[in-house]
């Protein structure tokens, strides 16, 4: 979708061989500087989101570019390990915007999970409530079916995540007694969570009701559903989840993206491990010196 959206309208005419360092940052300069597109009919004007009263549009549309060059440089790296073109040198000069990614976290508190839970019709409310008791995202929520939940275990069996690799999702009681009702009637290879009309979840489809939801339940702004990941995670490490636990569940290969996300909510076990284990040296709390009496 990024190619055919953002990379092959610019650049797809080109020969890789015509690819200039130069070319690809002002395609890069370009990105960062149009606004995030919104929903378009076909054969119409593209819309764009009106993004002045954000103070933070600049730093999202940066970040946003930089994953987009990423999806560019993995297509343009292929080629090259495959023998298409001779040199890589000119995309590898190109640098992604900094500091684009330092956005702080967003996530909701209890309270508001549950607002918005109790906010949404029942199909919706399903699929909120597994996101929240497991931190996956919209996609692989989506492709579940009753045969990736094992009751026994508790766990749930995501095929196709975003790493490529499928993973394990340990559930809370919780979550295993959302799954075992959302199993009832269905056999092994039907979808564990659908639409309201029977289709299978997409992110057109759970937009419009989302933000529905959100107005119902007084969450403003209005969230997007990554945020609910954001919302299971944030949440965990405020528990004391440990970070390579928590990395587990959520798919990361190790523990670099949760600390960079959501170390900072964690500051109670950082100050128990310094106040454990740090030296003492006997240093005096109070001072035994006298001052002199001040002279007037």
């Amino acid at each position: 979708n990024r190619a055919e959206a953002f990379i092959l309208p610019a650049l797809g005419k080109l020969r890789v061989v015509q690819l200039t360092s130069e070319k690809i940052r002002h395609w890069l300069s370009t990105l960062a500087n149009t606004p995030p597109r919104t929903r378009t009919r076909p054969q119409q004007p593209q819309n764009f989101r009106d993004t002045r009263a954000d103070p933070d549009a600049a730093r999202k549309r940066k970040a946003t570019a930089n994953r987009i060059l990423t999806t560019l440089k993995a297509a343009l790296n292929l080629a090259w390990r495959e023998g298409h073109v001779a040199d890589d040198s000119e995309w590898r000069r190109v640098k992604p915007f900094a500091q684009a990614d330092a956005a702080r976290i967003r996530y909701l508190t209890l309270e508001e999970s549950q607002r918005l839970i109790n906010a949404s019709d029942p199909a919706l409310r399903d699929l909120i409530s597994a996101a929240l008791a497991t931190g996956c995202r919209h996609g692989e929520l989506a492709r579940l079916v009753v045969a990736d939940f094992n009751a026994t275990v508790g766990r749930l069996h995501i095929r196709e995540a975003k790493s490529g690799q499928g993973r394990h999702v340990v559930l809370t009681e919780e979550g295993i007694a959302l799954f075992t009702r959302l199993t009832l009637g269905k056999t092994g290879d039907d979808r564990l969570l659908q639409t309201g009309a029977g289709l299978e979840w997409t992110h057109n489809l759970n937009q419009r009701p989302l933000l529905k939801a959100c107005r119902h339940a007084r969450i403003d702004p209005p969230i997007s559903f990554h945020v609910l990941r954001h919302t299971y995670a944030s949440l965990a490490v405020m528990a004391g989840m440990p970070s390579l636990v928590l990395a587990q569940n959520l798919g990361h290969k190790d523990t670099r993206m949760v600390e960079k996300h959501y170390g900072h909510l964690a500051p109670s076990y950082l100050a128990d491990a310094v106040r454990a284990s740090a030296p003492r040296f006997g240093l005096a709390t109070e001072s035994s010196v006298i001052p002199f009496a001040k002279i007037s």
